[in-house]
């Protein structure tokens, strides 16, 4: 039987037309800091900060530095995603001076995040992470292991890592299930999966890296069995009430324009096992938040898996400025600065339930308080982001 999505525009929800959820009417800016609540998360309002990568942990241990630029953010915003944390496999890693996700010193360093944070009045998850082919040799903490991939293809595609057997994928789940073990019993307030930007997950996922041609190859169902088999397996550890959210994306490192289905229908066969699996909500990372996601709609991509789930989904991509975080030329991608963009059209599409919660990343580097300063109509204090400001923890 083929699923024929309708064709459903953000003025059809404005008018009601398949909201998910009920609400007296409110302002734009109030529908923002609207409390959140599922299942065991509880936040006071939509705005998270989203996992961004610092290369701020020398010896992969997360410090006082660390620990105090969550906590200046943590008393405003409704939730934090910490950076990417990797999971602990001997291939997980790319990067110098990344925070790990096990081990006692790390641990403890995670530790004292997660308390700072609840001392402010805080919510924090982390983002447990498997970089895949984004390894390079020479990579901590064993620079003799090589990048772990579905299919063994480097970013470039080319047959230069080590393909993953079924014993490896079975590692990897258990990694993650650990990792989330870990999170609960550090006193996280949930756990997010990076299942993204063309790292190992989003590999599995994609049809250009993964060749496989046994259960987790073919399909776009076969290709997110990984996914759903770590879900499930931290599911199995964390209990049925523990939030597990889920960032994926349709665009990669690799390639801008890459995506993973075309339409609604193959979204919703993308999406079901991983909602089967247990994921609780949906990040959709897309690099501009306000671009349609199919044809026929004006709804981007966190509409449409809330529309197709129920599930809550959160949007993230250029909120508050006005250009990408990077910028792809022919041969390199740098990073650039922004000036401040107006929220109108992202408050419209919050107060009409398009999606749920609202990644602020760039725009909380810059000001720590965004939120104080938006919930008070202070749009002129708000200060551009700058690249420079990736130098330092603020």
């Amino acid at each position: 039987m083929t699923w024929r999505p309708p064709s459903v525009t953000r003025a059809d929800i404005l008018s009601g037309v398949g909201r998910q959820c009920g609400s007296s009417e409110v302002s734009n800016i109030e529908a923002l800091f609207r409390p959140f609540e599922y299942g065991e998360l509880k936040l006071r309002n939509r705005v998270v900060m989203p996992a961004m990568t610092r290369h701020k942990s020398p010896g992969n241990v997360p410090g006082d530095d660390v620990r105090d630029y969550y906590a200046r953010r943590a008393e405003s915003v409704g939730l934090i995603i910490t950076e990417g944390t990797c999971i602990n496999h001997p291939a997980a890693n790319a990067y110098q001076n990344v925070p790990f996700f096990y081990g006692e010193a790390a641990l403890a360093g995670w530790k004292r995040v997660v308390d700072e944070v609840h001392a402010r009045g805080g919510k924090i998850v982390p983002q447990l992470w498997h970089t895949g082919s984004a390894r390079h040799p020479g990579a901590e903490p064993d620079p003799s292991v090589p990048a772990y991939t579905p299919s063994g293809l480097t970013q470039t595609l080319e047959p230069l890592c080590h393909a993953m057997t079924e014993q490896d994928i079975a590692d990897v789940v258990e990694a993650y299930a650990a990792g989330a073990a870990d999170a609960r019993a550090l006193g996280f307030d949930g756990v997010q999966i990076h299942a993204a930007h063309g790292y190992l997950i989003d590999e599995f996922f994609w049809e250009k890296s993964n060749r496989r041609t046994d259960r987790y190859g073919g399909s776009i169902a076969n290709r997110g069995r990984f996914a759903a088999e770590i879900v499930a397996s931290m599911r199995d550890r964390v209990g049925p009430d523990y939030p597990i959210i889920l960032r994926w994306s349709q665009w990669k490192q690799q390639d801008y324009t890459g995506r993973l289905v075309a339409d609604a229908a193959g979204l919703e066969e993308f999406l079901a096992p991983l909602v089967e699996a247990g994921v609780d909500i949906f990040d959709c990372s897309t690099r501009r938040y306000y671009q349609p996601e199919f044809e026929g709609s004006d709804l981007n991509l966190a509409g449409w898996v809330k529309k197709i789930t129920g599930k809550p989904t959160m949007t993230v991509g250029n909120v508050g400025l006005d250009s990408d975080f990077m910028d792809s030329g022919k041969d390199h991608v740098s990073i650039q600065g922004a000036q401040t963009r107006s929220l109108d059209d992202l408050l419209d599409r919050l107060a009409a339930d398009e999606f749920d919660l609202v990644g602020v990343g760039r725009a909380l580097l810059a000001n720590y308080n965004w939120a104080e300063l938006v919930e008070a109509g202070e749009f002129a204090a708000l200060k551009p982001f700058d690249k420079a400001l990736l130098k330092q923890l603020y």
